[in-house]
């Protein structure tokens, strides 16, 4: 939480500072680049990997052969990204070329300058997924907290450069790139202290024969296209939205943030913490209890994602005013950008899920499921790319991320439980039926009272605070009254 609410003071700055043009569309591509290769491999493919191996070993392996694991692991994966960042170094203006074609046709400098940035970004690889491999360590012992706060220090960072560092510069959005590459030496070292409190400071030794990285590696490699799917998409949506009018980059960009921290608070937070419980359930052969948290988190997910996602389609204009609205992020910015989040809102529940389901695949390390699934869904988000991108320009490609990530939840959900993996505790009907009347008895109260978006745009920065304040607590309270009234109560919140 603490997270994602300095995330949208640090979009905050960014929007007033810098808005959403040409500069800021450079910088996109460039953050996003390492970016979504750390969600891709760290994150993505390597925690996936990772954390269920390292699950195994302590619950089946002596102390010893545990921290042998991991400082082999270390070793290893740090010659790795070693490598990989020395050659996303040197090939940086090959790399914007290839996610970010659009801007060789452009006149405004965009390409030299979001190579210039990505020069700076993308050692940021390096760092953060040493980051996520500390991470992965500490939440297979049950340590959440500090891995959890790590985007903190990234958000911190890029809020302070903005502030003070981008004024000195020629260029002022380059002091962002600054902020990245900062970012992530800081959020490695801030592991250690709590690695060494559970003893497993790795000393690193390079051990690609050896049989637990053999089993990491080949975990990886299908884990790629796995839960990550949704980053891909993303990152094609860039690739295409280079092509499409100045801001659009932008306007993607900042509709996206709004959809992460629902995402971030509760689907990638259930899923860091049910992973290592469902891999340790899986090696102590217990189905039903493997089952029964499954069904837990999907439970919440559905009660509590339900609502965000109405709250998103509804708010979206009142919401990017308030946080964004400045000389710099103009009118124009706001209605484009809301756009693209009301396109994105639907898929928030499927986004949500994905983040649960895939767990209960790689939680048994199996990895070539969701791959398969994760393929079919990447083809989908490319055709409607292609369907919807004409009538629409940019909100299409939010309505093509949505789309093709509910197929990947659904596919997902129908292969857990096709494999008898997964099997719904009852009650779900219920759930379903009470969450949606209580979803809508919340967006028809916020449909009447929001007002227009030129109502908002025209009130000052802290009566729109205010204002989105009230409608957000309202519209929150009457979806849990709601609920209360037709039956559901904390236990169908609580860890079975």
């Amino acid at each position: 939480m603490i997270s994602r609410i300095l995330g949208f003071v640090r979009d905050l700055v960014l929007a007033r500072m810098f808005g959403a043009d040409a500069t800021t569309d450079a910088f996109f591509v460039a953050f996003k680049i390492p970016n979504f290769l750390r969600r891709l491999f760290a994150e993505g493919a390597f925690s996936l990997a990772f954390v269920p191996v390292l699950t195994e070993y302590r619950s089946q392996r002596s102390e010893q052969e545990l921290k042998a694991f991991v400082d082999m692991m270390a070793g290893t994966l740090g010659v790795v990204l070693l490598l990989t960042t020395l050659l996303g170094v040197v090939a940086a203006p090959l790399l914007v070329m290839i996610f970010a074609p659009g801007f060789l046709s452009d006149g405004d400098g965009k390409y030299e300058l979001a190579v210039e940035m990505l020069h700076l970004t993308f050692p940021y690889l390096f760092f953060i997924s040493l980051t996520a491999f500390a991470g992965g360590v500490l939440n297979a012992h049950h340590r959440f907290g500090a891995p959890a706060f790590t985007p903190v220090l990234l958000n911190l960072s890029l809020i302070g450069c903005a502030l003070w560092l981008s004024p000195m510069m020629d260029q002022p959005i380059v002091a962002l790139a600054w902020a990245v590459l900062l970012a992530g030496g800081v959020q490695f070292m801030f592991q250690l202290p709590f690695l060494y409190q559970i003893r497993m400071i790795p000393r690193p030794r390079v051990a690609f024969h050896d049989r637990g990285v053999i089993r990491v590696m080949k975990l990886m490699v299908p884990a790629l296209f796995g839960v990550s799917v949704s980053q891909l998409n993303l990152l094609l949506d860039t690739l295409i939205a280079s092509f499409l009018v100045s801001g659009s980059i932008s306007w993607l960009y900042y509709s996206d943030r709004l959809m992460e921290f629902p995402v971030g608070i509760l689907g990638v937070a259930l899923g860091t913490v049910i992973l290592p419980n469902l891999s340790r359930k899986h090696a102590e052969k217990s189905q039903q209890e493997f089952s029964d948290t499954l069904d837990w988190a999907l439970r919440v997910t559905v009660l509590l994602g339900m609502p965000a996602a109405v709250g998103l389609f509804v708010l979206a204009g009142p919401t990017l005013a308030t946080l964004f609205h400045s000389a710099a992020f103009t009118k124009q910015d706001v209605l484009m950008s809301s756009y693209s989040l009301m396109a994105y809102a639907p898929g928030l529940m499927a986004i949500m899920l994905i983040k649960i389901l895939a767990p209960g695949f790689y939680a048994r390390q199996d990895t070539r499921t969701p791959v398969r699934i994760g393929i079919l869904a990447m083809a989908a988000n490319m055709l409607f790319n292609l369907l919807l991108v004409f009538p629409l320009d940019h909100a299409g490609l939010a309505l093509a991320t949505t789309i093709s990530s509910s197929l990947n939840a659904w596919l997902l959900y129908r292969g857990l439980r096709g494999q008898s993996i997964y099997t719904p505790r009852p009650g779900w009907p219920g759930i379903w039926l009470r969450a949606s009347i209580a979803a809508f008895a919340m967006g028809a109260l916020l449909l009447w009272g929001v007002g227009s978006l030129d109502l908002w745009l025209g009130q000052g920065t802290w009566t729109r605070i205010v204002h989105l304040t009230f409608f957000i607590a309202s519209g929150g309270g009457l979806y849990f009254v709601v609920l209360y009234i037709s039956g559901i109560r904390l236990h169908h919140f609580r860890s079975l």
